[in-house]
């Protein structure tokens, strides 16, 4: 499961850089975000014409042929052992592939009612990429087509195992470009991706509990807060 995620770059051409993208791509109303939540609008990175382009989508997969998108807080993930044969993501798999760019992500820990969120990240604050699928659907009655996006997901590593059994798919940065620009006839090679990133790439951080609210999105989510016992010693 990833159901939060962050993007708390401050500046715009240091962020274009990272996402290799012109900074003209970047919305005009960017600005950094620490609780990025499931039906909130997000930017992906897709494939056009062999180079990267930007656009914006909105967190939860909606299938072409839906006529309504009521499900997409339950597509808001996709397995990464079903991709190629499930009727919701089979075809976005091969055929609309995206990188969702992030610099943290939540997990939580702990009993019902003290879910604590911890902030897995880079140690040196970097933009990563994790694998996602795209996918436009156009609401009845309407002449708009909506863009959607899904992050795929995998068996936790050793370090986010301990809090929970899934995790994101993080793309190593070598290989962003392999995920977006592989043609269908060999997507099925991209399976090899798809799993569980090195336990030493991100490093967590326990954070305000304010992380459980979706409308708290400022930079005092993630500071550090103290815990009764480690959680990762």
């Amino acid at each position: 499961m990833c159901g939060r995620i962050t993007l708390t770059y401050r500046d715009r051409r240091e962020l274009a850089e990272a996402l290799g993208v012109d900074e003209s791509e970047l919305p005009a109303d960017y600005r950094p975000r620490y609780n990025i939540a499931p039906r909130q609008d997000h930017f992906v990175l897709r494939e056009r014409h062999e180079e990267r382009e930007l656009l914006v989508a909105n967190w939860g997969l909606v299938p072409r042929w839906a006529k309504d998108d009521a499900n997409a807080y339950k597509t808001i993930n996709a397995r990464a052992e079903t991709l190629h044969t499930s009727r919701l993501f089979r075809d976005a798999f091969f055929r609309r592939r995206c990188l969702v760019p992030v610099d943290g992500f939540y997990e939580w820990a702990g009993p019902k009612g003290r879910r604590q969120p911890i902030w897995f990240h880079r140690p040196d604050g970097r933009l990563f990429f994790l694998a996602g699928l795209y996918e436009f659907w156009k609401p009845e009655g309407s002449d708009e087509w909506r863009a959607t996006f899904t992050i795929v997901t995998t068996a936790a590593n050793a370090l986010i195992a301990r809090i929970h059994d899934r995790m994101p798919v993080v793309l190593p940065d070598d290989l962003a470009d392999v995920w977006l620009h592989t043609p269908p006839a060999q997507a099925l090679e991209l399976r090899q991706l798809l799993r569980p990133a090195p336990e030493t790439l991100l490093v967590p951080r326990p954070v305000s509990p304010r992380v459980n609210d979706v409308t708290n999105d400022d930079p005092s989510l993630l500071e550090e807060v103290p815990l009764p016992a480690p959680l990762f010693a």
